[in-house]
């Protein structure tokens, strides 16, 4: 191993031209509860697109290396840690940094690679299946022989919540942007389905759900799509909401006057008219429950437990193409995961 490791990094938040691979010197010293990890995939997200072009929360205000999860080989623990070793192959989450050759986090960050698993499946994992089990389950409130409606069905986060919607005995209906995405979900057993379509999604979610009420949705869209799915719930029923993927940015940074437009007709939902019709809106931002790592330790063995399939990767990019990849996804033309692969050795 060299004395030096590559990174992506962005002085400031802003747009996609400003990302840079640059060179680093390994840090000499570890934190106690840390581990070091030579990346070996990075599993791209809407979210990493968003902090790019200064769209997201939780983005750092100054200079930053994106990316917020990744798969690779342990090759030092601190003092302190205890239940992985140099030459351990895990998953792991980190807030920012992920876009990296070499990543430390702490221990509890991390989940052993299922055995079998390829590198980019590792990297392809945790974000989305932890997204979506907390959604389901946690804020959801999933049980057997419900209706359960999933925007954005064939990407990363939507194809493991039907994973657990159908182990759970409940009935997903998909929704998706093209026909080409229907079609493959269909082929692969998912019958109920629509189209993301304006000006005809009600009339033909009503169509699929064939006098059935719709208990639970999960969305990551917004938009008038979301008021129109709330507004078909039936009694008790919930929206479950991660994500806001119509504000999605140019090739290059935010459209600004269509970002303020979409922002000033966003849905709005009154508390007691809520209380009249008995249902609901829950929201939630992964990387915030980080800091509970009590709830963060009990999602990970909750995973474990359902022992899912390993995830869809679509595509997969080389390091050196990092911005080419977060371009194919921005385009939500992706059907599972992007991926970008990171070459075996450091640079020197």
């Amino acid at each position: 191993m060299g004395t030096t490791y590559r990174c992506w990094t962005l002085p400031k938040a802003g747009s996609f031209q400003k990302l840079t691979l640059t060179t680093r010197s390994i840090p000499s010293s570890l934190e106690p509860t840390q581990v070091r990890i030579r990346v070996k995939a990075i599993g791209l997200n809407f979210a990493d697109v968003f902090a790019i072009t200064g769209l997201y929360s939780a983005t750092p205000s100054g200079a930053f290396t994106p990316g917020l999860e990744f798969a690779g080989e342990v090759i030092e623990c601190g003092a302190e840690v205890s239940h992985l070793k140099p030459g351990d192959r895990v998953m792991g989450l980190t807030r920012f940094g992920a876009f990296s050759e070499l990543v430390d986090v702490a221990e509890n960050q991390c989940s052993l690679l299922p055995e079998g698993w390829s590198w980019s499946q590792g990297a392809a994992f945790l974000v989305q299946a932890l997204t979506a089990w907390y959604a389901l389950y946690e804020l959801g409130n999933l049980k057997p022989g419900q209706q359960v409606l999933v925007h954005s069905a064939a990407g990363g986060v939507g194809l493991q919540a039907l994973n657990m919607i159908s182990r759970a005995k409940a009935n997903p209906i998909v929704c998706v942007g093209n026909q080409q995405k229907l079609d493959w979900l269909k082929e692969q057993g998912y019958s109920d389905g629509l189209l993301r379509d304006q000006q005809h999604f009600r009339r033909e979610l009503d169509r699929v759900l064939d006098g059935r009420p719709l208990h639970l949705v999960l969305d990551g869209i917004g938009g008038v799509i979301q008021r129109h799915s709330f507004d078909a719930l039936a009694p008790t029923g919930r929206l479950v909401t991660f994500g806001a993927a119509q504000y999605t940015p140019g090739k290059n940074k935010p459209r600004w006057l269509k970002t303020l437009w979409l922002y000033l007709t966003r849905p709005r939902y009154d508390a007691l008219s809520m209380i009249s019709d008995n249902k609901s809106v829950c929201g939630f931002n992964l990387i915030w429950l980080w800091q509970h790592i009590e709830l963060f330790q009990q999602m990970f063995e909750q995973l474990e437990q359902m022992s899912l399939p390993a995830p869809l990767v679509s595509a997969e990019y080389d390091f050196e193409q990092m911005p080419a990849a977060l371009q194919w996804l921005r385009s939500g033309q992706s059907i599972g995961k992007v991926v970008v692969t990171v070459p075996d050795e450091f640079s020197v």
